[in-house]
């Protein structure tokens, strides 16, 4: 299936690995001109070559925080009128709330609803004026169903789904859509720190308890970031025009709710 795509211009925060990663082979696979972000250069040009020689499409980077005022700067300076946009930050460790005080709030509020608000504050309006946009947020399957542990990630993916819930209605009729990817278990270092915790209160290694969990998923495994990248990519297609507002939820079935 063609998307019709091929020629626009993409931006796909922390693409150095991970669904990030994902995410941006599979727009640059469609002919999309991607501008990858990262904190880490090395990562992310090696990366950035990576897409370069396998699709043959022009991928730029910009290295910086995307939760810093800097770090957008330097995305949006890379690649200032972007057709597509692809939020993602790395999610903010698991714990106990008890023991979060205010600045890890604040962290957490910055990387994953604050840096991706003021992205789409920073582009949108271009891409209303060129009557073409497509905004995807990497969110977390915890927006449906919370998981305790990630309590600092819950909170601050939960605010941003509710500012795009109501944006995303507003910007439809320009042929500019919003949508959420909420990924679950998918086969990323990200992964496997959350479950070091599990691991330490069941007395098993990381790898036992990365078995146990796969077993444990509907699918019998985790999924593998091709198909997030991909799923990503067909939110950003030409013919995705009429679904805006959406929560998609990636997770092999470990939702166990009708809707």
């Amino acid at each position: 299936m063609d998307l019709g795509i091929a020629g626009r211009r993409a931006i796909v925060c922390a693409a150095s690995k991970g669904l990030g990663r994902a995410c941006a082979f599979a727009l640059a696979r469609e002919g999309v001109h991607v501008t990858l972000t990262a904190r880490s250069a090395d990562a992310l040009e090696a990366t950035a070559e990576e897409i370069r020689k396998a699709t043959g499409a022009t991928v730029t980077t910009a290295v910086g925080d995307i939760a810093t005022e800097e770090g957008r700067a330097a995305a949006l300076a890379a690649c200032p009128e972007p057709d597509i946009l692809v939020n993602n930050a790395g999610g903010p460790p698991p714990g106990d709330f008890h023991d979060w005080d205010r600045d890890d709030w604040i962290r957490a509020l910055d990387a994953n609803m604050l840096a991706p608000i003021f992205l789409i504050k920073a582009t949108v309006d271009g891409m209303v004026a060129r009557r073409f946009g497509r905004i995807v947020n990497i969110t977390s399957a915890a927006v449906k169903a919370p998981i305790p542990i990630l309590g600092l990630s819950n909170g601050a993916r939960t605010g941003l789904t509710g500012f795009v819930a109501g944006l995303s209605r507003q910007t439809v009729k320009h042929n500019v859509t919003i949508n959420n990817l909420l990924p679950g278990p998918f086969e990323t270092d990200r992964l496997r720190k959350t479950m070091e915790g599990g691991a330490k209160a069941a007395g098993r290694t990381i790898e036992e308890e990365m078995d146990v969990r796969r077993k444990g998923n509907p699918a019998g495994r985790f999924g593998d970031p091709e198909e997030f990248g991909a799923a990503c990519a067909f939110l950003c297609a030409a013919q995705s025009g009429f679904m805006t507002g959406q929560n998609i939820l990636l997770d092999g079935g470990g939702y166990p709710g009708t809707l």
